[in-house]
Protein backbone atom coordinates (compact mmCIF):
# COMPACT_ATOMS: atom_id res chain seq x y z
CA UNK A 1 0.00 0.00 0.00
CA UNK A 2 1.36 2.90 -1.08
CA UNK A 3 -1.14 6.03 -1.62
CA UNK A 4 -1.22 8.20 1.88
CA UNK A 5 -4.13 7.19 3.58
CA UNK A 6 -4.64 10.46 5.23
CA UNK A 7 -5.55 11.60 1.79
CA UNK A 8 -8.79 9.68 2.09
CA UNK A 9 -12.36 10.45 2.75
CA UNK A 10 -13.02 9.65 6.86
CA UNK A 11 -15.66 7.32 4.77
CA UNK A 12 -13.48 6.35 2.14
CA UNK A 13 -10.94 4.96 4.38
CA UNK A 14 -13.40 3.17 7.21
CA UNK A 15 -14.90 1.36 4.34
CA UNK A 16 -11.34 0.15 2.98
CA UNK A 17 -10.03 -0.72 6.61
CA UNK A 18 -13.58 -2.84 6.89
CA UNK A 19 -13.07 -4.35 3.68
CA UNK A 20 -9.91 -5.46 4.76
CA UNK A 21 -11.07 -7.28 8.11
CA UNK A 22 -14.20 -8.51 6.47
CA UNK A 23 -11.53 -10.59 3.96
CA UNK A 24 -8.33 -11.19 6.15
CA UNK A 25 -9.40 -11.26 9.53
CA UNK A 26 -8.83 -15.22 10.84
CA UNK A 27 -12.88 -16.04 12.04
CA UNK A 28 -11.35 -17.99 15.22
CA UNK A 29 -9.36 -14.75 16.77
CA UNK A 30 -13.73 -12.55 16.64
CA UNK A 31 -13.90 -13.42 20.52
CA UNK A 32 -14.12 -9.93 21.98
CA UNK A 33 -13.66 -9.29 25.01
CA UNK A 34 -11.96 -12.29 26.58
CA UNK A 35 -9.59 -13.29 23.46
CA UNK A 36 -6.68 -11.43 23.72
CA UNK A 37 -3.63 -12.54 21.06
CA UNK A 38 -0.81 -13.20 22.43
CA UNK A 39 2.92 -15.08 21.38
CA UNK A 40 2.96 -16.38 18.13
CA UNK A 41 -0.53 -15.42 17.69
CA UNK A 42 0.37 -11.74 17.95
CA UNK A 43 3.34 -12.13 15.59
CA UNK A 44 0.84 -13.45 13.10
CA UNK A 45 -1.09 -10.67 13.30
CA UNK A 46 1.43 -7.92 13.25
CA UNK A 47 3.37 -9.87 10.20
CA UNK A 48 0.06 -9.51 8.92
CA UNK A 49 -0.78 -5.57 9.02
CA UNK A 50 2.63 -4.77 7.92
CA UNK A 51 2.23 -6.76 4.68
CA UNK A 52 -0.64 -5.35 3.53
CA UNK A 53 0.23 -1.77 4.78
CA UNK A 54 -1.63 -1.10 7.66
CA UNK A 55 0.57 -2.40 10.86
CA UNK A 56 1.98 0.86 12.78
CA UNK A 57 -0.48 3.95 12.04
CA UNK A 58 0.48 5.89 14.59
CA UNK A 59 3.95 6.03 13.35
CA UNK A 60 5.66 8.77 11.79
CA UNK A 61 6.13 7.32 8.20
CA UNK A 62 9.97 8.16 8.65
CA UNK A 63 9.73 5.18 10.84
CA UNK A 64 7.62 3.09 8.90
CA UNK A 65 4.61 3.88 10.32
CA UNK A 66 1.47 4.92 8.33
CA UNK A 67 1.53 8.35 9.79
CA UNK A 68 -2.15 8.64 10.16
CA UNK A 69 -4.15 11.63 11.74
CA UNK A 70 -5.48 10.57 15.40
CA UNK A 71 -8.86 10.93 13.82
CA UNK A 72 -8.26 7.93 11.08
CA UNK A 73 -6.66 5.81 14.05
CA UNK A 74 -9.91 6.24 15.98
CA UNK A 75 -11.58 5.14 12.39
CA UNK A 76 -9.46 1.98 12.94
CA UNK A 77 -10.38 0.89 16.19
CA UNK A 78 -14.17 1.94 16.18
CA UNK A 79 -13.54 -1.09 13.09
CA UNK A 80 -12.01 -3.41 14.99
CA UNK A 81 -14.52 -3.09 17.67
CA UNK A 82 -17.35 -3.93 15.35
CA UNK A 83 -15.38 -6.70 13.52
CA UNK A 84 -15.66 -7.99 17.03
CA UNK A 85 -11.87 -8.48 16.77
CA UNK A 86 -10.03 -9.96 19.96
CA UNK A 87 -7.67 -8.04 22.37
CA UNK A 88 -3.80 -7.13 21.07
CA UNK A 89 -1.86 -6.00 23.53
CA UNK A 90 1.27 -4.75 20.99
CA UNK A 91 3.65 -3.48 24.35
CA UNK A 92 6.26 -2.66 21.33
CA UNK A 93 4.42 -0.92 19.15
CA UNK A 94 2.20 1.21 21.00
CA UNK A 95 3.55 1.74 24.03
CA UNK A 96 7.89 1.70 23.53
CA UNK A 97 8.09 2.74 19.90
CA UNK A 98 6.91 6.54 20.79
CA UNK A 99 9.15 6.75 23.04
CA UNK A 100 12.42 5.67 21.35
CA UNK A 101 11.21 7.77 18.71
CA UNK A 102 11.62 10.81 21.46
CA UNK A 103 13.99 9.80 23.70
CA UNK A 104 16.07 6.51 22.48
CA UNK A 105 19.46 6.78 19.95
CA UNK A 106 19.86 6.46 16.52
CA UNK A 107 21.12 3.17 17.20
CA UNK A 108 18.31 1.94 19.62
CA UNK A 109 15.67 3.20 16.65
CA UNK A 110 17.51 1.65 14.02
CA UNK A 111 18.31 -1.82 15.68
CA UNK A 112 14.67 -2.27 17.86
CA UNK A 113 12.01 -0.41 15.35
CA UNK A 114 11.77 -2.68 12.29
CA UNK A 115 11.53 -5.90 14.24
CA UNK A 116 8.94 -4.32 16.45
CA UNK A 117 6.69 -2.88 13.03
CA UNK A 118 7.44 -6.46 11.08
CA UNK A 119 6.44 -8.56 14.66
CA UNK A 120 9.92 -10.14 14.57
CA UNK A 121 9.85 -8.92 18.15
CA UNK A 122 7.67 -8.71 21.48
CA UNK A 123 7.93 -6.53 23.78
CA UNK A 124 6.77 -6.58 27.69
CA UNK A 125 6.73 -3.64 30.32
CA UNK A 126 8.82 -4.51 33.69
CA UNK A 127 7.55 -1.59 35.79
CA UNK A 128 5.50 -2.74 38.71
CA UNK A 129 7.48 -4.14 42.14
CA UNK A 130 6.11 -6.25 44.89
CA UNK A 131 6.06 -2.93 47.04
CA UNK A 132 5.99 -0.39 43.78
CA UNK A 133 2.37 -0.95 41.93
CA UNK A 134 0.45 2.29 42.15
CA UNK A 135 3.42 3.81 43.93
CA UNK A 136 5.53 3.65 40.74
CA UNK A 137 8.44 5.70 42.02
CA UNK A 138 8.97 3.55 45.26
CA UNK A 139 10.49 0.81 43.10
CA UNK A 140 13.92 -0.97 44.26
CA UNK A 141 15.15 -3.12 41.66
CA UNK A 142 19.09 -1.51 40.91
CA UNK A 143 20.50 -1.13 37.98
CA UNK A 144 24.62 -0.47 39.10
CA UNK A 145 27.07 0.75 36.54
CA UNK A 146 29.86 -2.04 35.76
CA UNK A 147 32.23 -0.65 33.12
CA UNK A 148 29.87 -0.76 29.83
CA UNK A 149 27.13 -2.74 31.98
CA UNK A 150 24.56 -2.16 34.28
CA UNK A 151 24.58 -5.11 36.63
CA UNK A 152 20.97 -5.22 37.42
CA UNK A 153 19.02 -7.25 40.26
CA UNK A 154 15.04 -6.76 42.06
CA UNK A 155 12.21 -8.39 40.84
CA UNK A 156 9.37 -7.11 38.74
CA UNK A 157 5.47 -8.29 38.74
CA UNK A 158 1.91 -8.43 37.17
CA UNK A 159 4.38 -7.97 33.85
CA UNK A 160 2.17 -8.78 31.32
CA UNK A 161 3.00 -12.06 28.34
CA UNK A 162 6.17 -11.56 29.85
CA UNK A 163 6.34 -15.38 29.10
CA UNK A 164 6.32 -14.92 25.16
CA UNK A 165 8.28 -11.83 25.15
CA UNK A 166 11.19 -11.27 23.82
CA UNK A 167 12.70 -8.83 25.36
CA UNK A 168 11.61 -6.41 28.15
CA UNK A 169 11.92 -2.17 29.06
CA UNK A 170 12.28 -1.93 32.91
CA UNK A 171 12.78 0.79 35.14
CA UNK A 172 15.45 0.45 37.74
CA UNK A 173 16.95 2.93 40.63
CA UNK A 174 20.44 4.18 39.35
CA UNK A 175 20.86 6.84 42.24
CA UNK A 176 19.81 6.19 45.89
CA UNK A 177 20.52 9.78 47.10
CA UNK A 178 18.03 11.88 45.72
CA UNK A 179 13.92 12.21 45.46
CA UNK A 180 12.17 8.72 44.55
CA UNK A 181 10.98 10.16 41.36
CA UNK A 182 14.67 11.29 40.55
CA UNK A 183 17.11 8.60 40.32
CA UNK A 184 15.31 6.32 38.18
CA UNK A 185 16.61 4.91 34.42
CA UNK A 186 14.73 3.19 31.65
CA UNK A 187 16.82 0.24 30.42
CA UNK A 188 16.36 -2.55 27.72
CA UNK A 189 16.75 -5.96 28.17
CA UNK A 190 17.10 -9.46 26.34
CA UNK A 191 14.35 -12.07 27.77
CA UNK A 192 16.95 -15.07 27.25
CA UNK A 193 19.93 -12.82 29.32
CA UNK A 194 21.38 -15.21 31.63
CA UNK A 195 20.42 -14.35 35.29
CA UNK A 196 16.80 -13.43 34.04
CA UNK A 197 13.81 -15.38 34.56
CA UNK A 198 10.16 -15.94 34.26
CA UNK A 199 7.44 -16.85 36.81
CA UNK A 200 3.95 -17.23 35.67
CA UNK A 201 1.37 -15.96 37.98
CA UNK A 202 -2.29 -17.94 37.31
CA UNK A 203 -5.29 -15.80 37.80
CA UNK A 204 -9.17 -16.31 38.06
CA UNK A 205 -9.38 -17.15 34.52
CA UNK A 206 -7.13 -19.95 35.02
CA UNK A 207 -4.75 -17.98 32.15
CA UNK A 208 -1.44 -17.03 33.06
CA UNK A 209 -0.70 -13.99 31.16
CA UNK A 210 0.65 -12.42 34.29
CA UNK A 211 4.06 -12.83 35.26
CA UNK A 212 7.03 -12.37 38.16
CA UNK A 213 10.27 -11.16 36.26
CA UNK A 214 13.44 -11.85 38.22
CA UNK A 215 16.78 -10.04 38.18
CA UNK A 216 19.74 -11.60 39.15
CA UNK A 217 22.96 -9.63 38.30
CA UNK A 218 21.69 -9.50 35.19
CA UNK A 219 24.20 -7.04 32.90
CA UNK A 220 22.62 -5.23 30.79
CA UNK A 221 24.87 -2.81 28.13
CA UNK A 222 24.73 0.63 29.07
CA UNK A 223 24.10 1.46 25.07
CA UNK A 224 20.12 0.22 26.31
CA UNK A 225 20.15 3.15 28.78
CA UNK A 226 17.03 5.13 27.06
CA UNK A 227 16.94 8.81 27.36
CA UNK A 228 19.76 10.59 30.47
CA UNK A 229 20.60 8.33 33.17
CA UNK A 230 18.48 9.52 36.51
CA UNK A 231 15.94 10.85 34.37
CA UNK A 232 13.76 7.76 33.39
CA UNK A 233 10.88 8.77 34.79
CA UNK A 234 10.20 11.56 32.78
CA UNK A 235 10.38 8.44 30.26
CA UNK A 236 7.83 6.63 32.26
CA UNK A 237 5.20 9.24 32.81
CA UNK A 238 5.08 9.68 28.70
CA UNK A 239 4.18 6.14 28.03
CA UNK A 240 1.69 5.86 31.10
CA UNK A 241 -0.19 8.68 29.68
CA UNK A 242 -0.06 6.26 26.72
CA UNK A 243 -1.81 3.62 28.27
CA UNK A 244 -4.35 5.14 30.10
CA UNK A 245 -5.70 6.81 27.11
CA UNK A 246 -6.35 3.03 25.51
CA UNK A 247 -7.23 1.85 28.98
CA UNK A 248 -10.32 4.75 29.18
CA UNK A 249 -11.80 3.70 25.68
CA UNK A 250 -15.32 2.10 26.20
CA UNK A 251 -14.53 -0.62 23.70
CA UNK A 252 -14.77 -3.38 26.77
CA UNK A 253 -17.82 -1.77 28.95
CA UNK A 254 -19.32 -1.33 25.20
CA UNK A 255 -18.83 -4.97 24.68
CA UNK A 256 -19.78 -6.08 27.95
CA UNK A 257 -23.51 -4.19 27.35
CA UNK A 258 -24.26 -6.12 24.54
CA UNK A 259 -23.89 -9.45 26.11
CA UNK A 260 -25.92 -8.13 28.84
CA UNK A 261 -28.75 -6.84 25.87
CA UNK A 262 -28.42 -10.54 24.51
CA UNK A 263 -28.78 -12.53 28.05
CA UNK A 264 -31.66 -10.00 28.70
CA UNK A 265 -33.33 -11.02 25.66
CA UNK A 266 -32.55 -14.51 25.58
CA UNK A 267 -33.52 -15.65 29.01
CA UNK A 268 -36.94 -13.89 28.53
CA UNK A 269 -36.31 -10.77 30.97
CA UNK A 270 -37.60 -8.02 28.84
CA UNK A 271 -40.56 -7.10 31.08
CA UNK A 272 -38.28 -7.55 34.40
CA UNK A 273 -38.21 -4.06 35.47
CA UNK A 274 -35.39 -4.63 37.89
CA UNK A 275 -32.67 -5.92 35.49
CA UNK A 276 -33.85 -3.36 33.08
CA UNK A 277 -33.98 -0.61 35.29
CA UNK A 278 -30.76 -1.32 36.15
CA UNK A 279 -29.77 -2.15 32.61
CA UNK A 280 -30.76 1.20 31.56
CA UNK A 281 -28.39 2.43 34.33
CA UNK A 282 -25.28 0.21 33.01
CA UNK A 283 -26.06 1.44 29.58
CA UNK A 284 -25.89 5.60 30.58
CA UNK A 285 -22.90 5.11 32.19
CA UNK A 286 -21.56 3.29 28.74
CA UNK A 287 -22.92 6.46 27.07
CA UNK A 288 -21.36 8.82 29.32
CA UNK A 289 -18.35 7.11 29.18
CA UNK A 290 -18.58 6.90 25.19
CA UNK A 291 -19.05 11.09 25.07
CA UNK A 292 -16.11 11.66 27.57
CA UNK A 293 -13.64 9.15 25.47
CA UNK A 294 -15.45 11.04 22.07
CA UNK A 295 -14.49 14.75 23.95
CA UNK A 296 -11.38 13.58 24.99
CA UNK A 297 -10.06 12.09 21.23
CA UNK A 298 -11.30 15.54 20.01
CA UNK A 299 -8.62 17.27 22.81
CA UNK A 300 -6.12 15.10 21.36
CA UNK A 301 -6.59 16.11 18.11
CA UNK A 302 -6.04 19.73 18.99
CA UNK A 303 -2.92 18.80 20.78
CA UNK A 304 -4.55 19.45 24.34
CA UNK A 305 -4.85 16.51 26.73
CA UNK A 306 -5.02 16.66 30.35
CA UNK A 307 -3.71 14.27 32.04
CA UNK A 308 -6.43 13.99 35.15
CA UNK A 309 -9.20 13.94 32.31
CA UNK A 310 -7.33 10.70 31.49
CA UNK A 311 -7.02 9.31 35.04
CA UNK A 312 -11.22 10.01 35.01
CA UNK A 313 -11.71 8.57 32.07
CA UNK A 314 -9.48 5.42 33.02
CA UNK A 315 -11.50 5.39 36.33
CA UNK A 316 -15.12 5.46 34.59
CA UNK A 317 -13.95 2.70 31.73
CA UNK A 318 -12.77 -0.02 34.29
CA UNK A 319 -15.29 0.74 36.85
CA UNK A 320 -18.56 0.37 34.27
CA UNK A 321 -16.92 -2.99 32.80
CA UNK A 322 -16.99 -4.19 36.02
CA UNK A 323 -20.38 -2.91 37.32
CA UNK A 324 -21.59 -4.71 33.80
CA UNK A 325 -19.58 -7.87 34.16
CA UNK A 326 -21.63 -8.46 37.55
CA UNK A 327 -24.76 -7.74 36.82
CA UNK A 328 -23.98 -10.70 33.41
CA UNK A 329 -23.44 -12.90 36.13
CA UNK A 330 -26.96 -11.33 38.52
CA UNK A 331 -28.89 -12.34 35.01
CA UNK A 332 -27.48 -15.67 34.99
CA UNK A 333 -28.58 -16.34 38.52
CA UNK A 334 -27.79 -19.87 39.24
CA UNK A 335 -25.52 -20.81 36.04
CA UNK A 336 -22.93 -18.27 37.53
CA UNK A 337 -21.74 -21.36 39.42
CA UNK A 338 -20.96 -23.51 36.26
CA UNK A 339 -17.66 -23.93 34.77
CA UNK A 340 -17.78 -21.50 31.53
CA UNK A 341 -21.51 -20.58 31.71
CA UNK A 342 -22.23 -18.60 28.10
CA UNK A 343 -25.15 -17.21 25.98
CA UNK A 344 -26.25 -20.37 24.23
CA UNK A 345 -24.89 -23.17 23.19
CA UNK A 346 -23.34 -21.91 20.17
CA UNK A 347 -21.66 -18.91 22.09
CA UNK A 348 -18.24 -19.08 22.82
CA UNK A 349 -17.65 -16.10 25.17
CA UNK A 350 -17.30 -17.49 28.87
CA UNK A 351 -19.44 -15.30 30.89
CA UNK A 352 -17.60 -15.98 33.79
CA UNK A 353 -14.39 -15.29 32.31
CA UNK A 354 -15.43 -12.15 31.37
CA UNK A 355 -16.13 -11.49 35.15
CA UNK A 356 -13.21 -12.11 35.77
CA UNK A 357 -11.32 -10.35 33.41
CA UNK A 358 -12.80 -7.16 34.60
CA UNK A 359 -11.98 -7.56 37.88
CA UNK A 360 -8.23 -6.19 37.63
CA UNK A 361 -9.36 -3.56 35.61
CA UNK A 362 -9.40 -1.16 38.05
CA UNK A 363 -5.54 -1.88 39.29
CA UNK A 364 -3.74 -2.15 35.92
CA UNK A 365 -2.28 1.26 34.94
CA UNK A 366 -3.04 3.25 37.96
CA UNK A 367 -5.65 2.05 40.54
CA UNK A 368 -8.44 3.72 40.70
CA UNK A 369 -7.46 5.76 44.27
CA UNK A 370 -4.52 7.03 42.78
CA UNK A 371 -6.52 8.07 39.88
CA UNK A 372 -8.86 9.86 41.97
CA UNK A 373 -6.29 11.74 43.56
CA UNK A 374 -4.93 12.72 40.40
CA UNK A 375 -8.29 14.27 39.51
CA UNK A 376 -8.40 15.54 42.99
CA UNK A 377 -5.18 17.02 43.22
CA UNK A 378 -5.90 19.02 39.59
CA UNK A 379 -9.13 20.44 40.53
CA UNK A 380 -7.51 21.76 43.74
CA UNK A 381 -4.51 23.45 42.22
CA UNK A 382 -2.17 21.00 43.54
CA UNK A 383 0.65 19.62 41.35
Amino acid sequence: MTQDLNLLSNDAFRARWRGWLEQNYPAEWRIPIIRRLAGDEERRWHRMTYEAGWRAPAWPKQYGGLGLSLEKQLILNEEMERHRCARVLDSGGVLLAPVLMKYGTDAQRSRYLPAILRGEDLWCQGYSEPNAGSDLASLRTSAVRDGEAFLVNGQKIWTTLAGCADRIFVLVRTNKEVKKQAGISFLLADMDTPGLTVRPILNLADEDELCEVFFENVRIPAENLVGALDQGWTVAKALLGDERISNGAPTLPRQAFEVLEQLIETRGLAEDAGVTDRAASLFCDVHDLAALHSQVADAAIRGEVDNAVLGMMKVLATEAFQDISEEILNVIDEDAGLQSPTIGAESPLDLRKIYMIARPSTIYAGASEVQRNIVSNALMGKS
